[in-house]
C-alpha cells in the first residue's frame, strides 16, 4: 500500500511537471505604434525569450492600452511591455506583480509637443502658452508620454484642464497617428513620445516644413516590462528572475533597434512612484 501511495504521488508530480513545461508563457505590449510594426518587434522578442527560458513563448497583440492592462489583470498574459501609466495601473490591479526591466533610455524619458506650421510655432524654448485656444491631440488615453505627462504640464502652465484650455481635444490612439494628424493639419498641436518622433524622422515620414517640435517636457520614467507575481508557481522557482535576466541580457542589435533601446536595465515598482502620484493628481488613478 505504501509503495502504491508513493507511486501515485510520483505520477501526480510528473503530470504537474509535464503540464508546467507544456504551458505557454504569454506576453503583450501596449499598442503605441501600428500593428504590423508591433508584430515585427515582439515576434522577435518571443523567439528570443523562448530560446532563453526553454518554454513556449507567445506574443499576443491587443488593440488598446486598456486592453493590455485587462489582459494582464485577467492572466491572459503574464508579462507585458507597458508605458509608465499603464504599468502602474496593471500593478495596482494585480497583486504581487512587479516591474522588472526598463530600457536604459526609459529612466530619462520625455514627451515632445509638436505643432503644424500654420500655428507659427516652430522653435523649442519655454512652455508655449500660445497653444491655448488651439486644437490639440493626445495619443492614447492611457499613454504616459502621449497623455499623462503632457496633460500634467498643460494643467501646470495653463492653469486649466485640456478641455477648457483648447478649442478641441482629441485622442489619436498612438504616437505615429498623432504625428500624422498634426502634420496634415487635422490638429494644430499634439503630444508625442520622443522616441517615436525621432524614429519617424529618421525614416523620412515627417515633413519638417509642415510639423515641428515646439517644446520638450522634463524627464520622467516610462516604459517597462511588468511580470505577474505568480509565475514562479506556474513555471518553477526562480522563473521571474530568469525572465528579468533574459531581458537585461538582450544584446542583439536588431532586437534592441526594434524598440529602439540601447539596452535594458533592472527596475522596481518604486521607480514609478512619480508616475503614480501624477496620475492620482490629475484623476487618472484613485488614491
Amino acid at each position: 500500500m505504501r509503495l502504491l501511495t508513493v507511486y501515485t504521488a510520483l505520477l501526480v508530480s510528473l503530470s504537474l511537471s509535464l503540464h508546467t513545461q507544456a504551458e505557454t508563457f504569454t506576453f503583450t505590449a501596449i499598442p503605441d505604434q501600428d500593428e504590423s510594426r508591433l508584430q515585427e518587434r515582439f515576434g522577435k522578442v518571443a523567439d528570443y525569450l523562448q530560446e532563453q527560458l526553454n518554454v513556449e513563448v507567445k506574443y499576443i497583440p491587443v488593440k488598446s492600452y486598456a486592453a493590455a492592462v485587462t489582459a494582464f489583470r485577467n492572466n491572459q498574459v503574464q508579462l507585458a511591455w507597458f508605458g509608465g501609466l499603464s504599468g502602474v495601473q496593471a500593478r495596482e490591479l494585480t497583486e504581487g506583480s512587479e516591474a522588472i526591466a526598463q530600457g536604459y533610455e526609459d529612466q530619462f524619458f520625455t514627451s515632445y509637443f509638436i505643432a503644424h506650421s500654420s500655428t507659427g510655432l516652430s522653435k523649442p524654448g519655454a512652455f508655449p502658452s500660445e497653444i491655448r485656444g488651439k486644437t490639440f491631440t493626445f495619443g492614447s488615453k492611457g499613454s504616459t508620454s502621449g497623455r499623462l505627462m503632457p496633460e500634467f504640464y498643460i494643467r501646470e502652465y495653463l492653469g486649466q484642464a485640456p478641455e477648457d484650455a483648447f478649442k478641441r481635444v482629441g485622442f489619436s490612439g498612438d504616437h505615429s497617428r498623432t504625428i500624422a494628424l498634426v502634420q496634415s493639419g487635422v490638429f494644430e498641436v499634439g503630444a508625442v513620445n520622443y522616441k517615436v518622433w525621432e524614429k519617424e524622422l529618421a525614416s523620412g515620414t515627417i515633413d519638417l516644413n509642415e510639423v515641428s517640435v515646439i517644446w520638450s517636457t522634463p524627464q520622467y520614467p516610462d516604459y517597462q516590462w511588468t511580470i505577474r507575481g505568480d509565475v514562479d508557481t506556474r513555471w518553477g522557482e526562480g522563473f521571474k528572475n530568469k525572465v528579468q535576466q533574459a531581458l537585461i541580457n538582450i544584446t542583439d542589435p536588431d532586437l534592441l533597434a526594434a524598440f529602439p533601446r540601447q539596452s535594458f536595465v533592472a527596475t522596481t515598482n518604486d521607480d514609478y512612484a512619480p508616475i503614480k502620484s501624477t496620475a492620482i493628481a490629475i484623476g487618472l488613478i484613485d488614491e
